[in-house]
């Protein structure tokens, strides 16, 4: 099974606090507890760490997804096609004509119950984007992009003031 497949990520990780690293996987286990058959693709691009599932190869069939920025160390929780699926309790950001997300910052306030109805209709938003059943997939991980050039936090300057 796939979930078992973390060597890449793992190395994509290894720059963020172990903190972050602890929750990022507790949120992929979520999502691979409950669409094991899904598949992983995982992008290690110069601003983000970001991952998600998808029933095919294709990004544009992602259904839910994690990121980590580089700099903001803001770990996403989000939908590629948010905008297209319900979000009663109004809890996703973002303003834009595709993706929402929520902003995880613990265990213990990320609404699992929520998600997972909204992942259950991403879900379905996704596979009605599936056109040929050919390109259907099941449990791979797969890395579809490594960034040669990464961004990084800058060391703080404290200035003193008189």
């Amino acid at each position: 099974m796939s979930k078992d497949q973390t060597k890449d990520l793992l190395k994509f990780l290894a720059p963020f606090d172990h903190d972050i690293q602890e929750l990022v996987f507790w949120l992929r286990d979520f999502v691979w507890d409950l669409y094991p058959h899904a598949n992983e693709l995982i992008y290690d691009n110069y601003n983000a760490v970001a991952f998600g599932w998808s029933p095919t190869d294709r990004v544009g069939h992602t259904f839910c997804s994690i990121a980590v920025g580089r700099t903001s160390r803001n770990i996403h929780f989000g939908f590629y096609w948010g905008s297209e699926i319900s979000d009663p309790k109004n809890l996703l950001l973002g303003n834009g004509n595709q993706y929402r997300y929520i902003l995880v910052k613990n265990k213990k306030d990320f609404p699992k119950a929520y998600m997972k109805k909204l992942v259950k209709e991403a879900f379905v938003n996704s596979l009605a984007k599936v056109k040929d059943p050919r390109q259907m997939m099941q449990g791979q991980t797969i890395t579809k992009s490594v960034s040669a050039v990464k961004r990084t936090l800058k060391k703080s300057v404290i200035i003193k003031r008189k």
